[in-house]
């Protein structure tokens, strides 16, 4: 991973960063001198991150938090700040999948379930975020996309079209705000190798069900939760100056076939 010095000492908050993607970008802000704040709905997932980056001598802090309630991430922010005085870089990570099916079969909860977390989580962790880093005259913004945010995929509608969504609140926040100092920009990740994966592989019972899915990325593999942090780092720094409002896709070729 390239060396991004502007980040020692700068504050970082990470959603969902009790496993995958998200505990992996919180551990590589940390190693670049970060000071991390870690979210995660599950409290024993964050503090296993925070107790993993301090044990490579970065600093964080864990806070429990539910992006879909409103009082819960306006109080994360403002963990943050109470702890490390500043809000600079955050990363909207927090989502949740669907069970595949066709949209007719999909029950009423499915929609609730994934837009609160992922649609209204996204709005409200951008909107307290914002608020503070206008009182400090800037900040950077990375939320959490996916190949679904450009394409279609059957029997993942109601993810797809929560993702959509994301990227319209991403592409339209940037515009309000790039003149104010504040990039907001996403990541694309196709299929990544996480727990969630390894869960899926367990239930079928064979690595064979990952076979088609590997296939169907140009690239001829599933990702890693590292080439999306080195993306999102890379969104955050200094060396994305001049992108705004971009999703910047890490899937392998998926969203071009």
């Amino acid at each position: 991973m390239p060396k991004y010095d502007e980040f020692k000492g700068k504050v970082a908050l990470v959603t969902g960063a009790g496993s995958g993607i998200g505990r992996t970008t919180a551990m590589a802000f940390a190693a670049q001198g970060a000071r991390v704040v870690v979210s995660d709905i599950a409290s024993d997932a964050a503090d296993e991150t925070v107790r993993i980056i301090r044990d490579r001598g970065g600093d964080a802090i864990a806070v429990v938090t539910d992006v879909s309630d409103e009082t819960q991430v306006r109080a994360l922010v403002a963990r943050a700040v109470d702890a490390f005085g500043r809000l600079d870089i955050a990363f909207n990570n927090a989502g949740l999948t669907q069970n595949s099916a066709p949209l007719a079969d999909q029950p009423s909860d499915t929609y609730d379930r994934i837009f609160d977390v992922a649609v209204r989580g996204v709005w409200l962790s951008m909107r307290a975020e914002i608020e503070q880093m206008l009182k400090q005259g800037g900040g950077t913004i990375v939320n959490m996309g996916s190949m679904s945010a450009v394409v279609g995929i059957p029997g993942l509608s109601t993810y797809s079209g929560s993702k959509h969504a994301v990227l319209g609140l991403t592409r339209g926040a940037a515009l309000d705000y790039a003149k104010q100092g504040i990039r907001v920009n996403a990541v694309g990740p196709g299929t990544i190798d996480t727990p969630m994966i390894a869960r899926f592989i367990e239930l079928a019972g064979s690595d064979a069900v990952m076979e088609p899915i590997r296939a169907a990325h140009p690239i001829g593999r599933t990702g890693r939760p590292e080439e999306v942090a080195e993306a999102v780092l890379w969104l955050a720094s200094d060396a994305s100056s001049f992108v705004v409002g971009h999703i910047l896709m890490v899937d392998g070729g998926y969203s071009v076939q």
